[in-house]
């Protein structure tokens, strides 16, 4: 069974195989553009679950999936949602598997400029490398059951927006094991400016409902049960957080960014990447005002928050 890394550990990117052919691949320290991914291996192929940031960090990936399944070859992919740091990576995968995603991940992936040009909003700015726009050959918009030869793998939508509109988990029943994608952020400050904070929080009581053995985030170390109502806390204590001061902050029309600076973090001021505080006040601000976040202004605002600098990345690093 997989040792999780403690938080916040720098590190070797490295596969945990956390069942008989079921695997974690937990990249440290799971900051901007860092994330985790995941397969599934049965019946002598494999099924992916995300991919990486960069050309090299998936070729990172994919090499030791290899390494460790002899090889098998990759034949069903799925995304969590849409962010780069899950899915810029699958261009990489054989032209064969077959890509799976919710309907709302392809379409917002679609019109994704970032993986075009990255604006400076970061420092170090990415290199993606050689990567190309890969969507989803299948969308989906409800659950749908893979059986993977005697593996049954479940990929499922919370049914609501939370981290993105578009999210997607995928449960092993029989081993226990759920990969959240980013409903989860352990140990890091959570991002919802793509999706709801009140979807956020409810999507917490539903990945509760699985009971998993083991969580694979989509961000920082793997979650085994005994810490489990522990992290899921730690999130409904920080959506509250946001929600409280988005709502004391529209009565005394005060901006995100006012709101922001005045905010105490408490207990997740040592958390990374506390400038999406920022970004998520956004997203409560254009939620209760049944808006859309205005993503040039929530940056430029989470920078201002930042000291007016750009917002720290080690995705060159592996």
């Amino acid at each position: 069974m997989a040792e999780p890394h403690p938080a916040g550990e720098h590190g070797e990117p490295a596969l945990h195989e956390l069942a008989p052919g079921v695997f974690a691949y937990v990249q440290p320290d799971g900051t901007w553009w860092v994330n985790n991914a995941g397969a599934v291996v049965a019946a002598g192929q494999t099924l992916v679950i995300d991919t990486c940031a960069t050309a090299a960090r998936t070729r990172r990936f994919l090499g030791s999936l290899a390494g460790a399944t002899g090889g098998s070859p990759v034949r069903i992919a799925v995304n969590t949602h849409e962010h780069g740091d899950h899915t810029y990576g699958n261009s990489l995968l054989p032209n064969e598997a077959l890509l799976i995603g919710h309907e709302n991940m392809r379409a917002r992936l679609l019109v994704d400029p970032v993986i075009d040009a990255c604006p400076p909003l970061w420092d170090p700015v990415p290199d993606w490398g050689g990567v190309g726009r890969r969507v989803p050959d299948l969308t989906i918009s409800r659950d749908v059951t893979i059986h993977l030869g005697g593996v049954r793998v479940e990929v499922l939508h919370p049914g609501y927006a939370a981290h993105t509109t578009g999210d997607l988990a995928v449960w092993l029943p029989d081993q226990q094991v759920l990969y959240s994608g980013d409903l989860i952020f352990h140990g890091l400050t959570p991002l919802v400016v793509a999706g709801s904070i009140e979807g956020a929080l409810r999507s917490l009581e539903w990945l509760w409902s699985f009971r998993p053995e083991q969580l694979v985030p989509g961000h920082g170390p793997i979650v085994p049960a005994r810490e489990l109502d522990r992290v899921l806390g730690e999130h409904e204590r920080y959506y509250r957080l946001v929600l409280d001061r988005a709502e004391a902050g529209r009565r005394a029309g005060r901006s995100p960014l006012e709101v922001a600076r005045e905010t105490e973090l408490g207990e997740f001021a040592a958390w990374a990447d506390s400038e999406r505080l920022v970004l998520n006040l956004h997203r409560a601000y254009a939620d209760a005002e049944s808006g859309d976040v205005d993503l040039a202004l929530a940056f430029a605002d989470a920078i201002a928050w930042n000291a007016g600098a750009p917002l720290s990345t080690r995705v060159g690093s592996i």
